[in-house]
């Protein structure tokens, strides 16, 4: 695990079923409880991914995103790509080239943090503001 500022990057084991998977869970959930979690999940060691393995990406994904953030794989090789293929979850994530690639990605769109003082539908006018028609 390293971190390129607010995004952490983790390795995933050559294995990734459910033994292998229980155990990286339990290692990044302190990381995927923060607010806005940003993680990069880097696939470049996985050997064998079986449907155990497709769940945990999915579980790390769904708890990166119950706290307004995200989750990025890297590096995957084309037998994973072939598995998340098959088990139709391949356009669920975004997936780069590399782990550098994947957390720089996260810089290209910065979140607002302030949010905005009036609704995207509001003109900026009350109703006090409308005139009657004649």
């Amino acid at each position: 695990m390293y971190s390129r500022g607010p995004v952490i990057v983790m390795e995933l084991p050559e294995t990734l079923n459910h033994a292998e998977g229980q155990k990286f869970v339990s290692e990044l959930q302190p990381l995927l409880e923060v607010h806005r979690p940003r993680i990069v999940l880097d696939c470049s060691q996985i050997q064998h991914m079986d449907s155990a393995g497709i769940e945990t990406l999915l579980y790390c994904m769904q708890e990166a995103m119950k706290r307004d953030g995200d989750l990025k794989l890297a590096a995957v090789s084309p037998a994973s790509a072939t598995i998340m293929e098959l088990m139709r979850v391949d356009r669920l994530f975004e997936v780069f080239e590399t782990a550098d690639e994947a957390a720089r990605s996260f810089q290209a769109v910065a979140p607002l943090d302030d949010p905005q003082s009036l609704p995207w539908y509001s003109s900026g006018f009350g109703l006090a503001d409308l005139k009657i028609a004649s």
